[in-house]
């Protein structure tokens, strides 16, 4: 059985198509934290009647999921319904008259962590970036994760940062966290795409393969099957997206096709990490919204200990280079309790665990090279972890995620399909390549992970624990620092003249003692 598209993928198809422009939705703000920085602008989003193409009474993928027709139109097609897939089928509906998201789980009400995201068991960061820009692409949805029972607070200000156990010196930045578990916030985000009417999500189909033009040059649609068996299929499309994740069939799609080796950076950073959930019966927090001892070369462990939806409390630790936390409850506790400060240690005293730990191993960042393909075929993109898998940690992949659907838009906007390597090139510049260094200066000041240490990585690594020092005696340097961290800024805005000054002034300066806040425990409920 053979699905096809809207058109035939045809030349000139894209010129001679008028692309449509609706009003922009809402734009909602919380404590007037939501802020857009110049480069940023409100989105427009469709919010008008697509026309919809009848069922296909043939189809075995059911009457109701594959829409076919006599008119003319063009057809997205996103592989994998992650973060990176939805963001990605977000901008997508503004250019195309249907965009599929085709995914091997059953997405359309999911409520819990996927079996295709393991992930999804663990603390789900993003940066106040990657919200700013989550919020542009889908106006009030902020508003929504807070009234859904997230808290909130700001990035820098209400969170209790520790770098080499020493307490970061804090003042508001002006931009929210809101901590929700990953299961929610991806719950959010797939029910705000899913509401785009020209988006459609086609479920349980395991990704065999790619279809192209005879001479392999240009990709013209993607054959599945069905989970459990059934008939491969071919859906056809204008474009096809890869946002597969980490497990990318893509670089090998390619050899097969005739196509050189996607070139790819590996470095074994060793990560394991394991999450629990509690309901506390004491407050730690002192107004805090989350405690956050960083892992060091001296002490490679670390923590995130945060408050998120419906009054739980969730809870990552994580070692590097084989130091993993045991998920056994007495082991756990003594791994927390070896951190390089007491206050996690101290709250899970009045701690009632609502889980059993879990865990997750990360052995390797991943970043394949497409921007270095000297040949590509076209109508075909890859987005998200299916490009680059940073160190967890850091929290990176999905404002990465986010920024990379923004430059995506930035392709579309000629109506012409977007070029591979002119779009590989930009999201390299543009997305990729500040926070890859800039954690990769990072990782490698681990004695034990394996990579170059040239004068550049050295160099970065000396003014970086120069910054982190500072950081615990100039609020205005945290700032500096948590605006990079939180990918506000590149991470060359910490070389700028007047950051350097308060760095040296302050590097060296005596610390003042910051009391830490005791844990208070909770009156009983009447």
């Amino acid at each position: 059985m053979r699905i096809t598209g809207a058109a035939v993928v045809m030349s000139g198809a894209w010129q001679s198509r008028r692309r449509r422009r609706d009003p922009a939705g809402p734009m909602l703000v919380h404590k007037d934290h939501v802020q857009l920085t110049g480069r940023e602008r409100p989105v427009r989003w469709p919010t008008g009647r697509r026309a919809r193409r009848p069922a296909d009474p043939d189809s075995s993928l059911g009457k109701e999921r594959i829409h076919m027709g006599n008119e003319t139109g063009s057809r997205a097609v996103v592989l994998g319904g992650s973060i990176a897939g939805l963001f990605t089928a977000r901008v997508l509906a503004e250019a195309y008259d249907e965009v599929f998201i085709v995914d091997r789980d059953e997405l359309v009400g999911a409520r819990g962590p996927r079996r295709s995201r393991p992930q999804g068991r663990h603390i789900n960061a993003m940066h106040v970036r990657g919200r700013v820009v989550m919020e542009e692409l889908f106006p009030g949805i902020t508003e929504e994760l807070i009234a859904d029972g997230c808290p909130s607070g700001d990035f820098a200000g209400d969170c209790r940062w520790y770098f080499h156990g020493k307490p970061l010196s804090r003042e508001d930045i002006g931009y929210l966290a809101v901590p929700a578990t990953a299961p929610l916030m991806e719950r959010h985000i797939r029910e705000r795409t899913q509401a785009l009417p020209n988006v459609k999500f086609e479920e349980q189909l395991d990704i065999i393969g790619l279809v192209t033009t005879e001479d392999r040059g240009r990709v013209t649609g993607v054959r599945v099957q069905p989970i459990g068996g059934g008939a491969a299929q071919t859906i056809e499309a204008d474009l096809v997206v890869d946002a597969t994740g980490r497990g990318s069939r893509t670089p090998l799609w390619l050899e097969e096709l005739g196509y050189p080796r996607v070139e790819e950076e590996r470095k074994k950073i060793g990560l394991g990490y394991v999450t629990q959930h509690y309901k506390l019966h004491a407050d730690p927090w002192d107004g805090d919204l989350a405690i956050i001892p960083v892992a060091s070369p001296e002490s490679p462990r670390g923590a995130i200990f945060t408050k998120t939806d419906h009054d739980r409390v969730e809870l990552t630790v994580y070692g590097l280079l084989g130091d993993h936390p045991p998920t056994d409850q007495k082991g756990f506790y003594a791994f927390v309790k070896s951190l390089s400060v007491p206050d996690i240690h101290e709250a899970l005293q009045y701690a009632e665990p609502l889980d059993e730990p879990v865990a997750f191993r990360f052995p390797t960042t991943i970043r394949r090279r497409y921007e270095k393909m000297a040949r590509l075929p076209d109508r075909l993109l890859v987005v998200g972890d299916a490009v680059t898998c940073f160190n967890p940690v850091y929290a990176q992949g999905m404002t990465v995620a986010a920024l990379s659907a923004l430059v995506l838009r930035g392709h579309l906007h000629s109506g012409a399909a977007p070029q591979p390597r002119e779009f590989f090139r930009d999201l390299a510049k543009e997305v990729i390549d500040p926070p890859w260094d800039m954690t990769n200066t990072v990782d490698l000041s681990f004695p034990g992970v394996e990579g170059k240490r040239d004068l550049k990585v050295r160099m970065g690594q000396r003014y970086l624990a120069l910054v982190q020092a500072a950081a615990t005696r100039d609020k205005k340097v945290t700032t500096a620092y948590m605006r990079a961290a939180g990918m506000l800024d590149r991470p060359d805005a910490l070389m700028r003249p007047g950051v350097i000054l308060r760095v040296l002034l302050s590097a060296w300066r005596r610390p003042t003692p910051v009391p830490r806040p005791p844990v208070v425990p909770l009156s009983p409920e009447p």
